[in-house]
């Protein structure tokens, strides 16, 4: 899920060193079955890999990737392994005190790269995770239908009336998520000269009802959203096209008038724990799918109700090459 976020978007999120933190049940790992027969290599590597505390972001699509790796981790490796629920940017800010080894999706976010990765040198790039990110500002098909030319941003001033809220200031709403999500939207509302008002919808959750609530009620939407999303499988929403992306149109945060860029998702990691090379990190370094895969993971967990485990299960019992592939490496 620049989710300024998902989100989680796409940079996509961004979260601030205010920001509340919870701490998620720490899962308690051992041995257990294996991909394929157990050899002596595998039983020193569960021996050797330890402590493993791996951030969890606040969208499905991240919690799909942390439950596969979680999940390989213990059964396979043998980690003990602590799964944190944090913002963005606190979950980089672990990485200096050891409270996090691993953040596995970032959406791009050059700011938080800079300050940890090349001035507190507290993190290190740990590869793409084979996930496409794209941002942007959809509305339900209904609308897309009866009003053909809303998808060009330049006629959005013509329908801004009909988005009006009890919380925009009469002006049209344009609802985003979790405001941690790293998002460009004040911006190109100013400087787009729009007639609407960012307003936070407080979650991935609260944007997936406000879709459904729309296209059921036929009332009208315009907000944020993102992909890799498992809901697009439900409703297929419509983007709505900005000025097309260039490089470097995103430059300054205040001054940005285009669309969001595509991004390519990576995962980044503690210093020390690259350092120490250990198999969990191996496996972080090693994990990479596509957006098919989280999304049929996230589809599990958000939809089908199943709990991380089951549906990490569910997908590594299908997928016995793509973990072997991983294992290999790790």
């Amino acid at each position: 899920m620049n989710i300024d976020l998902i989100p989680t978007s796409r940079s996509r999120r961004l979260g601030g060193a205010a920001l509340a933190t919870t701490l998620a049940v720490a899962l308690s790992a051992c041995g257990g079955a294996k991909v394929g027969e157990a050899d002596s290599a595998t039983s020193a590597k569960a021996a050797n890999c330890g402590a493993f505390n791996l951030a969890v972001n606040p969208w499905v699509g991240y919690e799909a990737d942390a439950a596969v790796v979680a999940y390989v981790a213990k059964r396979d490796l043998g980690c003990t392994v602590t799964k944190k629920d944090l913002k963005e940017e606190v979950s980089w800010q672990g990485f200096g005190t050891g409270e996090v080894d691993a953040v596995l999706e970032n959406w791009g976010h050059d700011d938080l790269k800079k300050k940890y990765i090349d001035e507190q040198k507290t993190a290190v790039d740990a590869g793409p995770t084979g996930n496409k990110g794209i941002i942007g500002w959809y509305v339900p098909p209904w609308m897309a239908t009866q009003y053909p030319d809303i998808t060009d941003w330049k006629n959005l001033n013509k329908y801004a009336s009909m988005f009006k809220t009890s919380e925009s200031g009469g002006k049209g709403q344009l609802l985003d998520g979790d405001p941690s999500y790293v998002t460009n939207d004040e911006a190109l509302v100013k400087n787009l000269k729009l007639d609407f008002k960012v307003v936070n919808g407080g979650s991935e959750t609260a944007l997936l009802q406000a879709f459904r609530q729309a296209e059921a009620k036929k009332t009208p939407l315009l907000a944020y959203f993102y992909d890799p999303q498992w809901f697009f499988s439900e409703m297929k929403l419509v983007k709505v096209n900005l000025p097309p992306y260039t490089a470097g149109c995103d430059a300054v945060p205040a001054k940005v008038a285009c669309d969001y860029p595509p991004y390519d998702l990576d995962k980044i990691v503690s210093k020390k724990f690259a350092d120490a090379n250990g198999p969990a990190y191996k496996l972080v370094k090693a994990f990479n799918w596509t957006n098919d895969d989280q999304n049929t993971v996230a589809q599990y967990i958000a939809k089908d109700k199943m709990s991380d485990e089951d549906a990490a299960k569910k997908w590594v019992d299908a997928n016995p090459d793509k973990v072997k592939a991983w294992l290999a490496q790790s």
